[in-house]
């Protein structure tokens, strides 16, 4: 019974915040009320008039929300991948024979992010002979370090050395002298099907 009376107690204590109730606005009822003549809605326009308004998500006219975002299928925006990209004739800042990659062109200030992949293009002329290490480049870009005398490689691209020759066994050698004879028998057996020769069936 006591618990019972002390939760009652508490209960007409409880209040509603500041703010929680406000008076209904009261419009229209003349100028000394601070929200006469035009009852709030200001001069003229759509939403002056009786019965305006839009509907929710209208935009004026313009593609809205709902309809600008892709609500169905694969999108790619969330694994895109991000580059930086740089001109070639940006690398003429740097001098003859240099090794030219995200670190170098991060501290010489032609990138602003060391840790965003770089893109190479080729824009402008180049003048130094570099060795490029970049993520990803665009053929003109390409030509144009190797034209200049340097040489491009992209990020995780396995490069072989010059005159290297491959290895005993390394191509693929599907036809083998055996396959050789048994695709031979095959097409005997299929233009020659009772075996004898075309003067012998003549």
């Amino acid at each position: 019974m006591r618990t019972m009376l002390n939760a009652f107690q508490q209960s007409q204590r409880v209040r509603r915040p500041v703010g929680a109730a406000r008076k209904k606005q009261i419009v229209g009822r003349g100028a000394a009320s601070g929200h006469g003549g035009t009852s709030g809605r200001g001069t003229k326009g759509q939403r002056a008039r009786s019965g305006s308004g839009v509907r929710p998500g209208f935009e004026g006219g313009q593609m809205p929300l709902y309809r600008r975002i892709a609500r169905r299928g694969f999108s790619n925006y969330p694994f895109r991948k991000v580059y930086q990209a740089v001109d070639v004739r940006e690398l003429n800042r740097f001098s003859d024979g240099d090794t030219v990659d995200r670190k170098a062109m991060f501290e010489i200030g032609i990138i602003t992010k060391s840790n965003v992949p770089v893109k190479l293009l080729g824009s402008g002329m180049l003048e130094r002979t570099l060795t490029v290490l970049v993520d990803r480049a665009s053929a003109g870009a390409r030509q144009k370090v190797v034209t200049a005398g340097g040489s491009l490689k992209l990020a995780g691209e396995e490069v072989q050395p010059e005159g290297q020759v491959p290895e005993e066994g390394s191509v693929d050698d599907s036809l083998s002298e055996t396959n050789i004879d048994e695709a031979e028998e095959s097409t005997t057996a299929d233009t020659e099907p009772d075996g004898l020769s075309p003067e012998e069936r003549s």
